[in-house]
């Protein structure tokens, strides 16, 4: 039931007439138009769920037809394939484009009209445009996945994206408490006061403001989008390497439909794990549904502790789930009301100790952590003939706590434990008009407010005493614009700008005031004082198809993260705000995954002042500070071709170069100016197979292998690790025909051990410690759809 899209449209009326000729008038406009023109007009139901498909150009459709020749003129127009799912229903869904291994189709007969109509070639559609740009006028570097593709071989999260974008990379303290990365621009391995790099957000909502990533599960999605490069003008605030988003696939009201997949699995060294994870869609009184996915996993771990007796601690368990009810009414709005919940608990930590027997470590205590994470928002959505509308209101709440060995070298047993609990408000309103006769355009804005508050302990398992922590309050009203021209057959020129009111304050958390000199305490004071950032982030691009299927373009792009309080030893200290500036260069030729052969290539440079980042400070505790200026060359390529027609081969890889070239502090001093968690090199080779075995049965398989490279765990002379350098792979096979089948799973098939990040506990640097991989695992799954 899994159909690819983002975008439902389905009319039908009370008097059907789909088995009998009736007049047609469908003007010529957009396909998702077209198609509740026919509905009306026939008294059927046509579904379409690809945005890319409903936006596409028709001409008119006029004469007499039945129901079903009108549903198939429509889709040649629309380079769509038409799917009868009932006695008065069609969905139409994107035409594969990939060349099969059947025989050209035979001439039309011989009552239609003479000469064929050619079926155009499918669009692909930028949502995270936020206006609907067609991929091949788009000037940037995107990623997208098929939400299909990441339900293949079982439930799964972040790491199923990271597996296949090498530009896209991550820390690996666990799930739920990671940091994400793109295109080399990262700031620290910890997660604290400063606001992630990365946008990440589900559908037009941001996930998170300064909190980690919460790692939901992938099931049920239409897609995946990753913008690389800032999207500061776009999105705000904390969107200097981009933004990745999460598309989910809407209630269908038309449709009782299911699926579920259930799977069990070995890991080599390690304890057994199993997942589970089931979607239904439920029509509600024809203009309404409600759509529902749950998810259950228990991954094996694979780390012992001979000191405490304990074998296969790092057990992660993760339960979550999301509904969504739309409404839509016959005015044509649109209303959508979302929930999202999970839990993630991990019994200990996955890092070991580098020097020691594979795959243990010598910790005196039980580490490990929880994260809780709940997002409700409230959609509204409406078109005004070639205007759009969208507004979309959310509430967040998101917990993690984290537990640390804070032992001494020839001390008792400690234990630091670090509370980050953030709630966040935000709405995203916006107006737009697609690049449609020469002119598109985009006019929003919106408001965010979060509230985070950090809090410690630290001292004997059983008695821990509290530390200092610290709250930070960002109040964010911004409002933007962009627009488009097409210059002349073949360029588009777009410029846009935002300007960002944010309001600053906070307070520190469990400091004994009292207990402060005077003058500290005054500085502690002013520190802590409400103040206000401004913030203005121009954008400006050039795209040209001067060839065919090929887009070259040039775009300059800024980003800002506002600045906050955090920790040093026993006070709080400011942090200012940090600038991002990136220029960039690039092309594409071919449709991703579609054409015999597509490829796209990048190339960036960036400039970024006051770069916040997280470090150890005296105490071993992390804290914040702007370290300096810095700059960052980038250039990825990636593309595809089809070795055959069952056969498709994929490569991407990425480069990376930066540096802190004006250090501030400490960090002058330090062994590497290198910024810390980005490898200078990455890359990932992909073969995917299908072949058709008959009786609706078909062989999947689906193989990678991705190289990380070197690099530092984070800033100064204390975390100089270094970390990456190894070649992580799977390979995934599924025999069956689309509503059952049976898949067979395995990954890290060298069963390498790697070391993935350098950092398990900031507390003994001195004992040098390794994130391994997951050990080989093998998984047998089952999934079935109706």
């Amino acid at each position: 039931m899994r159909y690819p899209g983002a975008l439902l449209i389905a009319a039908a009326v009370a008097a059907p007439a789909h088995a009998q000729s009736v007049p047609i008038d469908a003007p010529a406009g957009r396909a998702g138009d077209a198609a509740v023109a026919i509905a009306r007009q026939t008294g059927t139901s046509i579904v379409i769920t690809d945005p890319a498909v409903s936006n596409r150009r028709v001409g008119a459709i006029r004469g007499r037809f039945s129901a079903k020749d009108a549903v198939r003129r429509l889709a040649r127009a629309a380079g769509a394939q038409a799917i009868q799912v009932g006695p008065a229903g069609w969905r139409l869904v994107a035409a594969p484009a990939v060349p099969r291994r059947r025989a050209p189709p035979a001439p039309e007969p011989a009552q239609r009209a003479p000469g064929p109509e050619a079926a155009p070639s499918p669009d692909i559609v930028v949502l995270g445009s936020k206006r609907d740009v067609l991929l091949a006028d788009y000037a940037g570097e995107v990623e997208m996945i098929d939400g299909q593709e990441l339900d293949f071989g079982g439930a799964g999260g972040t790491e199923k994206i990271t597996q296949r974008i090498p530009s896209l990379s991550s820390t690996h303290l666990g799930s739920g408490r990671n940091k994400l990365f793109i295109r080399g621009i990262a700031d620290s391995s910890f997660t604290g006061p400063t606001q992630s790099t990365v946008g990440q957000y589900f559908g037009d909502l941001r996930l998170s403001y300064n909190a980690p990533d919460p790692d939901l599960r992938l099931t049920d999605l239409a897609r995946v989008e990753i913008l690389e490069g800032p999207q500061g003008t776009l999105y705000g605030a904390g969107a200097l390497g981009g933004i990745l988003r999460l598309v989910p696939n809407p209630p269908e009201m038309d449709v009782l439909g299911g699926a579920a997949s259930v799977g069990g699995s070995l890991t080599q060294h390690g304890a057994a794990g199993a997942d589970a994870s089931a979607t239904i869609n439920l029509p509600v009184a024809g203009s309404a549904a409600l759509r529902v996915s749950i998810d259950a996993e228990s991954r094996g771990g694979y780390i012992d502790k001979p000191l405490l007796g304990e074998k296969n601690v790092n057990r992660t368990d993760v339960l979550g789930g999301r509904a969504a009810f739309r409404f839509e009414s016959d005015s044509g709005w649109t209303f959508d009301v979302i929930g999202i919940g999970q839990d993630t608990a991990g019994r200990d930590s996955q890092y070991a100790d580098r020097d020691g027997p594979p795959l243990t470590r010598s910790s005196k205590v039980g580490e490990g952590f929880d994260a809780d994470y709940a997002q409700g928002q409230f959609v509204v959505g409406q078109e005004f003939g070639d205007l759009r509308f969208k507004s979309s209101t959310g509430i967040t709440a998101q917990s993690l706590e984290e537990r640390y060995d804070a032992t001494l070298p020839g001390g008792d047993p400690r234990l630091f434990v670090q509370n980050n609990d953030t709630t966040m408000i935000a709405n995203e309103t916006r107006l737009w008009r697609p690049l449609q006769d020469g002119l598109g355009w985009l006019v929003g804005a919106s408001f965010t407010r979060n509230r985070t508050t950090l809090t410690r302990t630290l001292g004997p398992p059983g008695m821990p005493a509290p530390a200092t922590g610290v709250r930070n309050e960002v109040d964010e009203a911004t409002i933007y614009g962009e627009a488009s021209a097409r210059l002349g057959e073949h360029l588009v020129a777009s410029a846009g700008a935002r300007f960002t009111w944010s309001w600053l304050g906070g307070d520190g958390e469990d400091i004994a005031v009292a207990q402060l000199a005077q003058p500290v305490a005054l500085e502690l004071a002013r520190m802590t004082a409400r103040r206000s950032e401004n913030a203005f982030l121009p954008s400006f691009s050039l795209s040209s198809n001067l060839f065919s299927d090929t887009t070259l373009y040039v775009r300059y792009q800024e980003g800002f993260r506002p600045g906050g309080l955090a920790i040093a030893g026993d006070i709080v200290t400011r942090f200012r705000n940090d600038h991002i500036r990136t220029f960039e260069i690039g092309g594409r030729h071919g449709r991703p995954d579609l054409d015999p052969f597509e490829i796209s290539a990048n190339v960036s440079f960036t400039r970024w002042t006051d770069i916040q980042a997280d470090f150890i400070d005296s105490a071993g505790l992390p804290s914040t500070a702007n370290i300096g200026d810095g700059h960052i060359w980038s250039a990825t390529v990636d593309g595809s071709a089809a070795l055959g027609p069952d056969l498709r081969l994929a490569a991407a890889l990425t480069f990376n170069d930066s540096r802190v070239d004006q250090p501030a502090g400490a960090l002058v001093f330090a062994r590497s100016r290198q910024v810390p968690n980005i490898a200078r090199v990455a890359g990932r080779v992909g073969l995917d197979y299908r072949r058709e075995l008959g009786d609706d049965y078909a062989l999947t398989a689906r193989g990678w292998a991705q190289y990380v490279g070197k690099s530092r765990l984070g800033v100064g002379p204390e975390l100089g690790e270094q970390q990456g350098g190894y070649v992580d792979s799977g390979l995934t096979l599924r025999l069956g025909r689309e509503a059952f089948g049976v898949t067979l799973g395995l990954t890290d098939l060298a069963d390498a051990k790697g070391n993935r990040f350098a950092l398990g506990t900031p507390f003994q640097i001195g004992r040098e410690q390794i994130t391994p991989l997951r050990p080989r695992t093998l998984r047998l799954g089952f999934d079935a759809s109706f």
